[in-house]
């Protein structure tokens, strides 16, 4: 059964739909899928960032106006056509709007790159992506909050028109497990607050963040850290109605926290974190051992253990520069030894959908990777 959405508002009589992400896109199979529409309180509205990461924050609130849902129950046979349409219900209330997307999916792979491919407008960077056949793409704030809430709420809503999925990529220095508490913590529970919030407004489905380090501490007590201030920060976000799922990337340095085994740890004590296998980083804290299908399949088995069901495998994926266990730099695709076909046979065994971001330095590389893949 399909849900289909319409909103209006006061300041516009015209209604506009939301679609159903559509299940014709190349590379996408979607089974039967369900959109609903949830009347929810921005995720703008939460209240200040703790300390703001941002040096100039004008101009990021949208104003919202009376909206009016009609919600549409259409039913869809397993050839995808519609078969009749019920009578539609009505409520109305002020406040904005999310829409968020159930599929039951079959077998999915969404492929995309690290970084929005336009700052220009949100209608270039979704023309590029689409013009490049890319179904994902993350947000990319490693350096700077770029984007502002009404870029990522247009974003996200030509996006979700697409059928292109997004995750958000937090600040660097937004990390948690801080051995002591002051400005550095307070900083990244900002950092981490925004992205959240950006995330909402954008429908990204992950905020991907990184676990920190050991600062001299045993691993078990860096982790217990870890999930000590996630857990802060989950209560802090939950007051601000920003409760997306978090995704704890896997590291490239051997004797730091932020291993396949810690991260695991850690997104299995936590329901709402998830793993992100950063397949790079693996490769070289393996000195190169990701050669096969095998140590794919190992790494997809342990993160399939401690997601939810219907959550897509997270995936980071490039070639890799490094030395003495330690990641170097990301290479062009071809001048390492990771290779994607390994990568593509460990997911053919798993019904689990995935979303893979490319981290490679250029677009050819990435496009490769793409085509490996899809192949």
């Amino acid at each position: 059964m399909r849900l289909r959405v319409n909103l209006g508002s006061v300041e516009a009589a015209a209604r506009h739909a939301i679609p159903v992400v559509g299940a014709e896109r190349t590379g996408i199979v979607f089974g039967e899928s369900v959109a609903v529409a949830l009347a929810v309180r921005g995720a703008h509205e939460g209240g200040d960032d703790l300390e703001r990461p941002l040096a100039d924050t004008s101009g990021l609130t949208p104003e919202v106006g009376e909206t009016q849902v009609d919600v549409e129950f259409e039913e869809v046979d397993a050839a995808g056509r519609a078969a009749h349409v019920k009578e539609p219900r009505y409520a109305s209330g002020r406040t904005d709007v999310a829409t968020i997307t159930l599929a039951v999916m079959t077998k999915s792979l969404h492929i995309g790159p690290a970084r929005v491919p336009s700052r220009e407008s949100p209608e270039a960077a979704i023309a590029l992506l689409l013009e490049r056949g890319y179904s994902a793409c993350e947000l990319d704030f490693e350096g700077t909050f770029w984007m502002s809430y009404e870029f990522a709420e247009r974003f996200g809503e030509l996006a979700r028109d697409a059928g292109i999925a997004l995750s958000v990529h937090a600040p660097i220095a937004g990390f948690m497990g801080h051995a002591e508490r002051g400005k550095k913590l307070n900083m990244a529970v900002g950092m981490l607050d925004h992205s959240a919030g950006i995330a909402k407004v954008a429908g990204a489905k992950v905020v991907v963040f990184h676990p920190g380090f050991l600062l001299g501490r045993t691993r078990a007590e860096a982790i217990d850290s870890v999930c000590e201030q996630l857990g802060e920060l989950r209560e802090r976000l939950e007051g601000k109605d920003r409760g997306v799922p978090f995704g704890i990337e896997v590291m490239g340095r051997v004797r730091e926290l932020g291993s396949l085994d810690d991260v695991v740890e850690i997104a299995g004590r936590l329901g709402w974190v998830r793993p992100v296998i950063d397949f790079a980083h693996m490769h070289a804290t393996s000195d190169g051992q990701y050669l096969t299908v095998e140590p794919f399949v190992e790494a997809l088995t342990k993160a399939d253990a401690v997601l939810e069901p219907g959550a897509p495998f997270h995936i980071h994926f490039s070639d890799i520069q490094f030395a003495n266990r330690n990641e170097t730099k990301h290479l062009p695709y071809g001048g390492g030894t990771l290779r994607a076909e390994p990568l593509k046979a460990a997911l053919a065994q798993f019904p689990r959908p995935a979303t893979l971001i490319s981290e490679s330095p250029d677009e050819e590389s990435s496009q490769r990777i793409k085509a490996i893949l899809e192949g």
